[in-house]
């Protein structure tokens, strides 16, 4: 990848403004009213309609382009690393990946940690995607897809899905998924100085709170396959599509998924995007990178839809 000048600009200021965010803010409550006022910088698209609802007993935002699949869903786990994130901040991805798709979206307000550890988070979208079923949607017309947190909740989600013995979704998408609460993985260390967002004791500090490390009650282990899909066993999944940047620390969580996917007979795909940082999706219509996966993520979509159909 050529590293422009707008490239350079972004990851200067990502590395002034996120680290601050998981570093300086110690306070929970402005972590969050931080991660809402980051959705300002990101891209809505034009040609989405939107309305409040509530989805398996949770608040949720309806997207919907004005062209697309009729029969497609995409339901949407937003990240924020299980502590932050919902409506407000990710409306702006969730209406990108919704577009590219061409699928109507359904954006989840899980409940967060600490007030509600794990597992609050999957509960919610277990429920939801139930509910979706509900309501006559069919399963092979349903995409689950999340980014960070979200990336490892969808993830998790699908493995209760196959425990529980419904019918699978179409298709899993992962936008820089967070997998491993024990923040194990290579990339850890290897990425440690090209990161521009994330911070290790970030991520461990919401892990204890996911956790339930800083409430009463019994605390999950962090390499618990609940809270940690990359223990698990990846057998009976559908098809997964994983992006992300090469300069996360998050890397090799993306990375091993797919090779654990893969070895249990799975069918599940891996683009790396070399010298990009965490969720660069949301840089769409400022880096051309952005736009690119946006585009594979739909055509990934709609082939998997049509597969189904």
């Amino acid at each position: 990848m050529a590293t422009t000048l707008r490239h350079r600009v972004l990851r200067a200021g990502l590395r002034m403004v996120a680290p601050a965010i998981s570093e300086r803010v110690e306070s929970v409550a402005a972590q969050r009213r931080m991660v809402d006022s980051l959705s300002r910088v990101i891209r809505m698209p034009e040609g989405v309609s939107m309305s409040e609802t509530e989805l398996g007993g949770r608040p949720a935002r309806h997207i919907k382009p004005e062209v697309g699949h009729a029969d497609g869903h995409v339901l949407y786990l937003h990240g924020g690393a299980y502590v932050a994130g919902g409506l407000t901040s990710h409306t702006p991805i969730a209406a990108l990946v919704a577009q590219a798709a061409g699928t109507e979206a359904w954006l989840l307000d899980y409940r967060l940690a600490p007030e509600h550890p794990y597992p609050a988070a999957r509960e919610d979208a277990l429920t939801a995607y139930k509910e979706m079923l509900d309501w006559g949607i069919e399963p092979s017309q349903i995409i689950i897809a999340g980014d960070s947190a979200g990336g490892g909740l969808t993830l998790s989600t699908a493995l209760g899905i196959r425990d529980a013995g419904w019918p699978m979704p179409a298709a899993l998408v992962l936008l820089s998924p967070w997998t491993d609460m024990s923040l194990s993985s290579p990339s850890f260390q290897h990425n440690k100085k090209r990161e521009a967002m994330l911070t290790k004791g970030f991520l461990s500090r919401a892990a204890g709170h996911y956790c339930n490390e800083t409430n009463r009650g019994r605390p999950v282990r962090r390499q618990d396959s609940g809270v940690s899909p990359i223990f698990a066993d990846l057998a009976g999944l559908p098809p997964i599509l994983a992006h992300v940047g090469g300069d996360e620390i998050l890397l090799d969580d993306a990375r091993l998924v797919v090779e654990r996917a893969d070895a249990a007979g799975g069918e599940a795909t891996l683009h790396v995007f070399d010298e990009l940082w965490h969720v660069f999706q949301a840089s769409s219509g400022m880096i051309p990178e952005a736009d690119e996966s946006l585009r594979e993520i739909g055509a990934f979509c709609r082939a998997q839809l049509a597969r189904r159909s």
